[in-house]
């Protein structure tokens, strides 16, 4: 098979392009490089460095291409409420562009990356694909747009299209920006470091942390089923984790004790939310694999971030 993957040197898309290449498969990918990691993709992925907008470069990377996972987006929250004509320029108008390209090129599959943040508060957890949206952010509002061109177009362009919204994912090599990085990432380097972590309110609320390798067997089921046009499904563990009990989780898995600062004037986000996994195991058999305690282990083994602050604390 051949994959063109955008933001393919993204966190989620070079997890992908690289288990998609073991298994033997081509895999191309395009990515401007502002998030990105191009030195962490396998050798054998054709890298092209390119924005999701240049429809030129797209005709020349999807001929022959059987399935698009569309994964290029700016995704900060807090960032889309401060830029948000940037956000829809980027994530929606990227998606309209590359849907153009791909009736171009006769290209039959797309399966978008789309996220659980497009759920919202929602008063029923956990959240089945049924809830109407309740959008917080420009970054929800982004991917639900991009959701309905990916079908709208897939209808009227014949091609097949596939949204999978992914919960709160995690793993090795996930970037840490120094505005608004990811909570587990950022949690565990302070820990590590033996500095403070600050939760904004009072820890209570909680998410569906899903370990990258989990995500990443979700996709290629999607890429590979029949029959899953027009589908949108959840992936996450269905399992609910408040802020506080990640935080414990990370003390046992790293042997160290957390110092946690409580900023209860900054809001923690929504209340609850989990996902309902059930539509995701019965059309792309998935089982996630990862309990949260394996993953923040392997996140810690595999990422040489936190492998170097182990070996600096056992030959300290």
């Amino acid at each position: 098979m051949n994959y063109l993957i955008t933001g393919g040197a993204g966190f989620l898309g070079r997890h992908l392009a690289n288990k998609l290449v073991e298994a033997g498969h081509n895999v191309r990918v395009i990515d401007d490089l502002s998030a990105g990691e191009k030195d962490a993709l396998d050798s054998r992925v054709l890298f092209t460095r390119g924005d999701v907008r240049d429809q030129p470069k797209l005709w020349t990377l999807l001929h022959d291409i059987d399935v698009v996972y569309h994964l290029a987006a700016k995704v900060s929250l807090p960032q889309s409420v401060l830029y948000p004509r940037e956000y829809n320029d980027v994530n929606v108008g990227g998606t309209v562009a590359l849907m153009e390209a791909m009736r171009a090129l006769g290209t039959p599959r797309i399966v978008l990356a789309s996220s659980g943040t497009i759920y919202g508060d929602q008063k029923r957890q956990p959240v089945d694909e049924q809830v109407p949206p309740d959008l917080r952010t420009p970054y929800a509002v982004s991917k639900l747009a991009s959701e309905h061109y990916i079908f709208t177009l897939g209808q009227h362009y014949g091609i097949e299209a596939v949204a999978l919204r992914i919960f709160n994912a995690y793993g090795p090599g996930q970037s840490l920006p120094p505005a608004y990085p990811p909570v587990v990432p950022q949690f565990l380097n302070r820990i590590m470091l033996g500095g403070s972590v600050v939760v904004f309110g009072d820890g209570k609320q909680t998410r569906d942390y899903v370990y990258v390798e989990d995500v990443v067997d979700a996709l290629i089921a999607a890429g590979e089923r029949p029959d899953l046009n027009g589908e949108v499904i959840n992936i996450g563990t269905g399992v609910e984790t408040s802020v506080n009990t990640l935080i414990q989780l990370m003390e046992d898995v790293t042997g160290r004790q957390a110092h946690v600062l409580y900023n209860h004037e900054q809001s923690g986000g929504v209340r609850r939310l989990v996902a309902d996994i059930e539509k995701a195991t019965r059309l792309l058999g998935y089982r996630p694999q990862w309990s949260l305690s394996e993953g923040l282990r392997e996140t810690i083994r595999l990422d040489p971030r936190f492998r170097e602050l182990v070996a600096a604390r056992s030959h300290g």
